[in-house]
């Protein structure tokens, strides 16, 4: 094959490649990532190597100090992880590569702190109203307070329920029941 053909296919390969990973991070911004955090990210997916910052730098054309941020902040959502090479002296990253574990720790960590906190608002929501109430003569403030208190304790059993949807998709139980994709 000529080597101009063998050159026009690496060109649409690499053209490939970057559509996807602009892919993934505009789509990043789903889990709380930025599009450049995204783009990180996709890079150390299709590096066939472990890369250093100044490789993820030059691959991507932004700074030393955005670009450990960045794998700072992957590496919270267990997204990146350190690597080592024997003789290299310089941190090292990788991307984790099973995003069924990455999105189970993700989905887990972003929405059981929400949570949490909606639970515990619900809770202090329905003591100032359960207070207000017993203050007032108004009865029809009182009726108001009686069917928002009852709104919140629904609100309270679903944040409960949904923190045991976490639990199960945190555990790997989901997978029980919505099985991976494999090959």
């Amino acid at each position: 094959m000529p080597n101009n053909d063998i050159s026009k296919e690496w060109s649409e390969y690499e053209e490939t490649i970057e559509k996807f990973i602009q892919v993934i991070a505009k789509n990043m911004n789903l889990y709380g990532i930025t599009s450049s955090v995204g783009r990180l990210y996709g890079a150390l997916y299709f590096a066939e190597e472990p890369m250093t910052l100044d490789d993820m730098r030059d691959a991507l054309e932004m700074s030393k100090t955005s670009m450990s941020t960045g794998v700072r902040s992957l590496a919270e959502m267990k997204m990146v992880q350190p690597a080592y090479k024997k003789g290299v002296r310089k941190d090292l990253y990788k991307s984790e590569e099973d995003w069924y574990k990455s999105f189970t720790s993700l989905f887990g960590n972003r929405w059981r702190h929400h949570t949490e906190t909606n639970i515990e608002e619900a809770e202090e929501a329905i003591h100032e109203l359960a207070l207000l109430k017993e203050q007032t003569v108004d009865e029809e403030l009182q009726q108001k307070i009686t069917g928002d208190i009852e709104r919140l304790k629904y609100a309270q059993n679903y944040y409960r329920w949904l923190m045991k949807f976490i639990q199960v998709v945190e555990s790997g139980e989901i997978f029980q029941y919505v099985p991976k994709h494999e090959g």
